[in-house]
């Protein structure tokens, strides 16, 4: 890793900058996507073709301080029997519009807690799911799972829906910091968790843990990172909390000045990986691990490792569908965003209309920028060959692109022949690299820490 004076001199530890799960972000998606054009760019997925499905169930039974996801809570199971109704609903609008033969790659439930549905909900929403496409060979069906709302019958409704691969978030282990953040959750119940889903033979099991959370230490990190490889899971995402409270009013909550320094951040990461690492953990991207067999560890050796909404991953579907309130889509022709507001969302899709709200459409070189970022975050480099190949720029003006970020950074990146290369020591700076690349305006929003 690069010295720390060097780090600060470069902007780790003051940048706020956007995690690049999209291109262009969504602080700059607009009015001009709407129902008419979401539908137009359903019907043009290819016959006999492969989707990704989100499905986004904002409902809590409490909410955790720290959470920046637009969630809302409920103390009782009625308003989410009415939103999965209209779940189901909005799929057939879905399967209406879908070509024939189209497959399921990849199926996600997240949230909120999808976990709090009863088994009859979850049964009529796989149901539902069902109706619009099929299983695709090799697929994958994850959900996330809350420890603290789940039980053996919601498990046994999800395995024999297919569910393959389980998230279970962890955050911290530590009494203190779960008091902090409110999120109560305690290593006997996670374990207990994780027993009931491995009984089921779910194949694959992912774990979600924070750095930068108030009163976070070194050795309390260490600790949790080894209570959590007690787990021995197939992945882990270690993020970074992002402390908005402008954007999330319940972070408010927090005591701010507990909160690491950006400097102790970074010592918190490192901790963290190192423990991961030593532990024969593959290091994925900026901020993910997996064991060596998982697919994303095969998709980072083979050259394949995408980033989207939800992260890193191995699919390779051009297409990912989001239902649900202020669910995001990505098609070869853009994105497009349902209706943020939950009270929104219901009058659309109850009016027989998809609930599209906004997004974007690419235009000028945005696909070209759009690979260049994602190739810096999923592999530490941009290949010219592959940039040549697949996008019309002359080779003259894509190393002038490469001049120009390598100035930004004191010329400690690496340009060859081959193309661009993040050194190890630079590799905490990737997402300020990356918006080297950005050609949008990033005041528009305020971003989280760099680091």
């Amino acid at each position: 890793m690069a010295n720390r004076t060097q780090l600060a001199r470069l902007g780790l530890f003051d940048a706020k900058v956007p995690r690049y799960t999209s291109y262009p972000t969504s602080p700059h998606f607009d009015g001009d996507v709407g129902p008419t054009r979401f539908e137009e760019w359903v019907r043009s997925v290819p016959v006999n073709g492969n989707i990704s499905l989100y499905l986004h169930v904002p409902f809590c039974r409490r909410l955790c301080w720290f959470c920046a996801c637009r969630t809302q809570g409920t103390s009782t199971l009625g308003p989410v029997e009415s939103y999965v109704t209209v779940l189901e609903q909005e799929l057939e609008l879905l399967r209406s519009a879908l070509p024939q033969g189209v497959r399921l790659s990849r199926l996600h439930w997240g949230g909120g807690t999808p976990t709090l549905m009863s088994p009859d909900l979850m049964k009529r929403l796989i149901a539902a799911t069902r109706r619009v496409a099929d299983f695709a060979e090799g697929y994958e069906f994850s959900v996330e799972i809350d420890p603290n709302e789940i039980d053996a019958a919601r498990l046994d409704a999800l395995a024999e829906g297919g569910m393959n691969r389980a998230s279970i978030g962890v955050q911290d282990f530590d009494p203190q910091i779960q008091g902090a953040i409110g999120r109560e959750q305690g290593y006997d119940v996670t374990r207990a968790a994780v027993e009931l889903i491995r009984a089921r033979g779910v194949a694959s099991l992912n774990a979600d843990i924070l750095f930068g959370l108030p009163h976070q230490t070194r050795a309390r990190i260490t600790e949790t990172v080894q209570k959590l490889l007690s787990f021995a899971p197939d992945r882990v995402a270690l993020y970074g909390y992002a402390h908005v409270p402008w954007m999330a009013k319940r972070q408010q909550m927090l005591p701010s000045d507990a909160l690491p320094t950006p400097q102790e951040r970074l010592e918190l990461f490192d901790t963290a990986r190192r423990l991961f690492v030593w532990d024969g953990y593959a290091e994925i991207g900026i901020d993910h691990f997996a064991t060596r067999d998982d697919g994303l560890a095969v998709a980072q050796r083979n050259g394949s490792l995408r980033r989207n909404f939800q992260g890193y991953t191995d699919d390779t579907s051009d297409v990912l569908i989001g239902l649900g309130a202020s669910s995001i889509s990505k098609f070869p022709q853009g994105f497009a965003q349902n209706a943020p507001g939950t009270s929104k969302y219901i009058a659309a899709v109850r009016d027989g209309q998809f609930a599209t709200a906004r997004g974007h459409t690419f235009k000028g070189d945005d696909r070209l920028r759009a690979r260049l970022i994602e190739a810096l975050m999923c592999d530490f480099r941009i290949n010219a060959a592959e940039i040549l190949r697949d996008f019309t720029i002359s080779r003259e003006a894509l190393f002038t692109l490469f001049r120009e970020a390598n100035a930004r950074f004191e010329n400690m990146l690496v340009i060859s022949d081959d193309g661009l290369f993040i050194p190890q020591e630079m590799r905490p700076l990737t997402r300020i690299i990356a918006r080297a690349f950005d050609a949008y305006d990033l005041s528009k929003a305020g971003h989280s820490s760099a680091i």
